[in-house]
């Protein structure tokens, strides 16, 4: 897997990474301490990428990514992805969650049931700690058993988790109506 660009943009939750390649995104990083560690940090797992003005599919992709996080009901699946470095399992991992909804989450559990895997739970656990697509890959909408948070491996844990399922869960709290019923 090889990476050809990188670059930075800001969001609510800080300055988010993105580095790309000729058959899509190869990665999404959280945001760092500062810019400068965002970019550090997306550097080092893609040294040959630089800075560079990104194609249009990257454009779209970074305006997207920014409107589900000011709280839009965007859809990130047409987001083209890399996944040339991906496991096999982690891809099946991947394809489910990348269905869930904004607003919406499984549990590891159900994710490893909708593989054909249902005892494998922690495995689905460990592939999202390492989806290299946090939020175009919404491993936050994962949840542990009974709604608990479980682990995040972005910038700020589970506290970044959190902050991301409320935006969502807001702009889906936003789209019903205030009163029940018909206005007759």
């Amino acid at each position: 897997m090889s990476a050809q660009g990188i670059v930075l943009f800001e969001t609510p939750i800080g300055p988010c990474g993105i580095s790309w390649g000729a058959r899509g995104i190869t990665a999404l990083q959280f945001p760092g301490e500062s810019e400068a560690e965002t970019r550090a940090e997306l550097s080092l797992r893609f040294p040959e990428a630089r800075p560079i003005e990104p194609p249009a599919f990257v454009t779209e992709a970074i305006a997207a990514i920014i409107a589900l996080l000011e709280g839009a009901d965007d859809d990130l699946t047409s987001i083209p992805l890399d996944p040339d470095h991906i496991t096999p399992f982690n891809q099946r991992v991947y394809d489910v969650t990348r269905r869930i909804p904004p607003g919406q989450t499984l549990t590891y559990g159900e994710v490893a049931a909708a593989i054909g895997e249902p005892g494998a739970a922690r495995a689905v656990g460990r592939a999202l700690g390492e989806n290299p697509y946090p939020i175009i890959i919404p491993c936050h909408r994962v949840l542990a058993a009974g709604g608990k948070m479980g682990g995040f491996s972005g910038t700020g844990g589970i506290a970044t988790k959190r902050r991301i399922l409320a935006i969502e869960s807001r702009a889906k709290l936003d789209e019903l109506p205030l009163f029940g019923g018909s206005s007759g």
